[in-house]
């Protein structure tokens, strides 16, 4: 109707202002010309200089000219045979202001009214404007907002301008009072509305806002309750209907699902079709799908997926996998046929790397087990990108394969990285905790300039302590990945002066060292280290007895060579603040001949994760260590000695204070018992991660609970201490010390930063608690 109006008036409009009789245009005018350019104006006149025109032509040419939209009156005249186009443009937008949006950004509606033609410097279209208020209004009853109101106003301006004004009142989020499945014979109602993410209101609903309702997140819900039935055999389930009302103040709404179950049905045969391309008898070990089992939509589709990867690891990415289910209704049973169509195999042609901005192309190049050249191959794509993430120089990697233009057999991989630090800064700097205020630095970059080398840099002085040291280690030193390290430092320490109590003395060490680590596989690597120290010891005024008895026996000056063995194994999924995987270790350092003291030290450090569900999982960790002395040497250096307690031990208790204690000295007028440490230590716990609530990032930072066990040991106490039946001389479960509490760790620029408050469970006699604790640096 509208475009018979439309030509209609044009029709008026010509046979009012131009004669019926044909005649030959000797030239075309165009009058009222300000932003459209006459060019645009030609282009889309079906008219030239020299045509004959009649009615119909000019009838046609204006339609054409209202086609371009960039007019709201045109009016064609006759000036002998000079034909005069008179155009008056559609005014254009000076600006858009929008007022009242809380729940949608602004650069989000804004962004959506330029794809809609409306944006500063666009043609003004009444129509498009308001298809955009109704498209506004749309949006937020998708959000449950059903109040919502949206007001636009146009407000003329000089020189054929317009600016619009949009005013949003959103209104509130209408509740879910409550959620009713009708239809369902085989599962309660209970179990069926648990799996909706909308809810009705309970207590919780304040934090989680579950019951408000969404269109989008009604759609996700209807999809596992599908799933949930399809998973279970119901191939026949359908939602028959889906009834959304809403009260009449528009606040709450009342949603009911109409299902019919259908029959269970179970699996009769599977098979295989297509071009395999791959030993038949693989392929059938990856079928999930049995014979007698009850067909699953989940299983099937996973075995798809399981080919299509198997596919992929001998280059066929572009391979697809369909699961056909052919149902046989009179015996309630499907057959299931697994069609293959491998695809051309596909060559990767160029690895390309983005958003490493500080780290080197050939630090990322060299994790790669994927070869430019090669086939495809999904398993080396995708441990490549674990390889990556295992760096910890990178908060997240992404991979795409997309196909090479112009080619049906080739594929570029396309690595996206975001960096985060990947170094840290003490947290003996400016400020420890347990030593007061400090002056130095000490500098830890896993990623230095850029090279993927590790360096480390100390230059540290407190109240207690003197330390300088120095580190490097180059994880290629060949390009077969042996690594190469070594490290020199100074420390000179009283602990006389420390402020938490522990037997008191001085050593004054230096030493230097080498390592080399050979990988072994793609998750494990050995190492082997040689190096040299030099330690004097100062006792205190008032030393304990174990630490004369110690120095009567070995003397006061040492210089000791040791080696060092290790084994490694990570399959962690990430380098910092990993979330699945597991990794442990074992090392052993002996001192070698040519040593004034002979002794050795064996320990092992693991970790495992468990995912429970969403962001949640389990982390299991575990430390054991034993040392002990050997040959002419009567026993352990105390200076050796294990200790437990603190941050990295278990939290809740002081620093170093678990564990066997010394024998005060006769004339200490103070005659404390003070922490001692010992050769074996046995320290491990559980903690649950769970999201930080209100963080939308979460790879940057990790919360959790956690339970702590754990005390230091000693097999060969003195007399005095055995006489005295001092706690941990014997190695005993009941002497274990435990604790429980929360904790927080933060990546920031200058390291992890971590938190925690803990209350001891079980509390050994003498050991002493500390409930908040903090260190920088410290990741795990």
């Amino acid at each position: 109707m509208k475009r018979l109006l439309l030509s209609a008036a044009i029709s008026a409009i010509i046979s009012t202002q131009v004669s019926a009789a044909p005649f030959t245009v000797s030239d075309i005018r165009l009058n009222g010309l300000q932003r459209v350019s006459a060019g645009s104006v030609f282009a889309a006149l079906p008219l030239n200089v020299g045509d004959e025109i009649d009615d119909q032509q000019l009838a046609d040419a204006t339609r054409s000219l209202f086609r371009t939209g960039f007019f709201q009156d045109i009016r064609l005249s006759r000036d002998g045979e000079v034909l005069v186009v008179n155009l008056v443009e559609r005014p254009s937008i000076s600006g858009i202001d929008i007022s009242g949006n809380k729940a949608i950004k602004k650069e989000d509606l804004l962004k959506g009214l330029k794809q809609a033609g409306l944006a500063e410097g666009e043609i003004f279209q009444q129509a498009t404007l308001e298809g955009v208020r109704n498209e506004l209004q749309r949006q937020y009853v998708s959000q449950g907002r059903y109040s919502a109101h949206i007001d636009a106003k146009i407000v003329e301006q000089p020189r054929n301008r317009v600016a619009i004004k949009i005013d949003i009142k959103e209104g509130s989020v209408a509740s879910i009072r409550n959620v009713n499945i009708v239809g369902n014979t085989v599962y309660s109602d209970e179990e069926l509305t648990g799996l909706f993410e909308l809810k009705k209101k309970h207590f919780t609903s304040f934090f989680k806002g579950d019951d408000k309702y969404s269109r989008e997140k009604l759609s996700g819900d209807l999809e596992r309750l599908r799933s949930h039935y399809l998973d279970r055999g119901y191939i026949n389930m359908d939602i028959t209907s889906t009834q959304v009302s809403i009260t009449p103040d528009k606040k709450h709404v009342y949603i009911t699902v109409n299902i019919d179950e259908g029959e269970q049905y179970k699996i009769r045969e599977v098979k295989l079709s297509g071009e395999l391309k791959v030993p038949e008898e693989e392929v059938e070990a990856l079928l999930l799908s049995r014979e007698g089992q009850i067909f699953s939509r989940k299983v099937m589709t996973t075995t798809s997926e399981l080919i299509t990867r198997r596919l992929g690891n001998e280059g066929y990415t572009f391979a697809n996998v369909s699961g056909m289910p052919q149902p046989h209704d009179e015996d309630n049973t499907v057959t299931i046929t697994y069609v293959v169509d491998p695809g051309k195999r596909a060559y990767v042609n160029r690895i390309n790397f983005r958003g490493n901005t500080k780290t080197r192309d050939e630090v990322l190049r060299r994790e790669m087990r994927q070869m430019e050249g090669g086939w495809a191959s999904t398993y080396l794509i995708d441990q490549s990108k674990v390889r990556l993430e295992r760096l910890g120089h990178f908060k997240e990697v992404t991979v795409e394969t997309p196909a090479v233009p112009g080619t049906d057999d080739q594929i570029d991989v396309n690595f996206s990285v975001e960096e985060q630090p990947s170094g840290s800064i003490s947290a003996s700097i400016g400020y420890a905790q347990n030593a007061g205020m400090i002056l130095g630095g000490s500098i830890s970059q896993n990623n230095f300039m850029g090279t993927g080398n590790h360096v480390t840099i100390g230059l540290t002085r407190s109240e207690y302590q003197s330390q300088y040291n120095f580190s490097f280690v180059d994880p290629y030193w060949t390009v077969d990945g042996v690594s190469l390290g070594y490290n020199a430092f100074y420390r000179k320490t009283n602990y006389d002066k420390l402020n938490y109590d522990v037997s008191s003395y001085a050593v004054d060490s230096a030493g230097a060292g080498v390592t080399m680590g050979y990988p072994i596989s793609e998750v494990s690597r050995l190492t082997f280290g040689m190096s040299a120290q030099s330690d004097k010891i100062k006792p205190g005024t008032y030393p304990a007895v174990e630490i004369e008895n110690f120095i009567k026996s070995e003397g006061k000056s040492f210089t000791n060579f040791k080696a060092t063995a290790g084994w490694s194994k990570s399959t962690l999924n990430r380098g910092l603040l990993p979330t699945a995987g597991a990794s442990q270790s074992l090392f052993l350092e002996a001192t070698v001949p040519g040593s004034d003291l002979k002794f050795y030290r064996l320990d092992y450090q693991g970790q495992y994760f468990k995912s429970l569900w969403g962001d949640h999982a389990l982390r299991f960790h575990t430390q054991l260590g034993y040392a002990e002395s050997y040959g002419s040497t009567s026993r352990l250096p105390f200076y050796e000695h294990y200790y437990a307690g603190g941050f990295d031990s278990v939290r809740g208790f002081r620093d170093g204070t678990l564990g066997p204690r010394s024998t005060y000295h006769k004339n200490d007028p103070d005659q404390d018992y003070l922490p001692f440490g010992g050769n074996v230590l046995v320290q491990g716990g559980v903690e649950w991660i769970f999201p930080m609530p209100f963080v939308k990032d979460q790879r940057s930072i990790r919360s959790y609970a956690f339970w702590d066990v754990g005390n230091v040991f000693d097999t060969n106490c003195s007399k005095e201490q055995k006489q005295r039946n001092e706690t941990g001389c014997d190695i005993r479960a009941g002497d274990l010390a435990s604790s429980a509490g929360v904790g927080l760790t933060w990546v920031t620029a200058m390291g992890p930063l971590s938190f925690s408050i803990g209350r001891p469970i079980k509390k050994p006699d003498n050991s002493k608690t500390q409930f908040f604790q903090f260190t920088l640096g410290q990741t795990f």
